[in-house]
């Protein structure tokens, strides 16, 4: 079984000549971080009376710094930004002790500057051999703020990238949060917004996990969206949990078809750690997305690029030694092309990266990717998930 972990890594360069064509490349990826906490208690802090995109502003703020903001209230309503507007409230996270250096994890700024480098190192390679260059876009799960994300973009291997931030902070129970980063000189946004996914448990009440981050915007002269995703877990079960993926699948579904609809012509990307394979419900009956091409209508415009690995055995995860390729992406039937060449962006590769140095390489977890954690022991790994990366490319004409 733990083979199918090992995967190949992804080559290719920006600018490249083949068969004297010139063509320029970029790569649209993501990574599960597995926790990049920094090492400050922290809480959140909603303030609905400020006119900003946000209705209610939402950010991260050390524990010792709560007594200096102003309260309306000791709120016990429902999570949303919607039914915050005029209020000003700190809500409190489960895990807002675990990653501190007085917890059973010893969190010290020493080991998350490790994590950065480790981080940084792995994004900045990915689809760098096709592209010589680190990605134009790359999705982050599992973050605990901006802050952290402000710490990774600084980092020697992906300062170059003069990297911009698109970031929410989430109602999820533990704080965990997802965000974009994109090369400024390359995309420029013009807009960015959450879509609720609301889920209830058995006896009604909402549990609360992470919106799904919407990125519109401009990549190379080209209107591209980016819709990232970190779905309802399978605790309980997956049978269980199914319906909640089936939820957030709807929602996603939903947006991508009004989107296509307003802004005819736009190149969508949907991706992140579904917590479903792509031949689950959640993904091939509710979003509807196909697994070969040769499927593509109007009746069904979006394409799992993972489709095809999952059913060769490849795996981004595993758990208790059962594969699953939850990290995927999808794209809309505009950006796939039977040609090798074409004017604009389409699909030139996809692939799950597992370079050498991501993988276990002996015990009990060999060939599982090289996690960060042990239970609380901090490894010096990288993550619980290999990363999933596209590659698009279009002719590059000089002018």
């Amino acid at each position: 079984m733990k083979k199918y972990l090992i995967l190949s890594a992804i080559f290719c360069f920006g600018f490249t000549f083949s068969q004297q064509k010139q063509v320029k490349r970029a790569t649209v990826a993501f990574m599960n971080v597995e926790n990049l906490w920094d090492t400050v208690p922290s809480a959140d802090y909603i303030d609905g009376t400020l006119p900003v995109k946000n209705p209610a502003f939402h950010r991260s703020v050390p524990l010792d710094s709560l007594q200096f903001l102003e309260v309306t209230e000791d709120y016990k309503g429902e999570w949303s930004n919607d039914l915050l507007i005029g209020k000003k409230v700190i809500r409190k996270q489960i895990l807002a002790d675990d990653f501190t250096a007085n917890s059973p994890k010893n969190w010290n700024q020493k080991n998350y500057n490790h994590k950065l480098g480790n981080v940084s190192k792995l994004i900045a390679d990915l689809g760098r051999q096709y592209t010589n260059d680190s990605p134009v876009i790359c999705g982050l799960l599992e973050v605990e703020n901006r802050q952290v994300v402000e710490d990774l973009i600084k980092q020697p291997a992906l300062a170059k990238g003069n990297y911009g931030i698109v970031h929410f902070n989430s109602y999820d129970a533990r704080g965990i949060d997802i965000a974009l980063i994109y090369q400024k000189g390359r995309f420029t946004v013009t807009d960015f917004y959450e879509k609720e996914v609301k889920i209830f448990n058995d006896e009604g009440k909402r549990s609360y996990t992470r919106a799904i981050l919407v990125t519109i915007g401009i990549l190379d002269g080209e209107k591209i969206a980016v819709f990232l995703n970190h779905w309802p877990s399978r605790r309980g079960g997956d049978v269980k949990s199914e319906p909640l993926r089936i939820t957030a699948a709807n929602v996603l579904k939903a947006e991508m078809d009004k989107l296509s609809v307003e802004m005819p012509g736009i190149k969508m990307f949907a991706m992140g750690d579904f917590n479903d394979d792509p031949d689950n419900n959640s993904l091939k009956k509710a979003l509807g997305a196909v697994g070969d091409p040769k499927d593509l209508s109007d009746k069904s415009p979006y394409y799992n690029l993972m489709y095809k690995f999952h059913k060769a055995g490849i795996a981004s995860l595993a758990y208790r030694d059962s594969p699953n390729l939850f990290d995927q992406i999808i794209i809309s039937k505009n950006l796939y092309s039977t040609e090798k060449y074409t004017p604009t962006y389409s699909l030139f590769k996809a692939e799950i990266f597992a370079p050498s140095y991501l993988i276990t390489k002996e015990g009990q977890y060999k060939g599982y990717p090289f996690r960060s954690w042990n239970g609380d022991t901090y490894t010096g790994g990288y993550s619980d998930h290999f990363p999933a990366v596209s590659v698009i490319q279009k002719e590059y004409v000089k002018k």
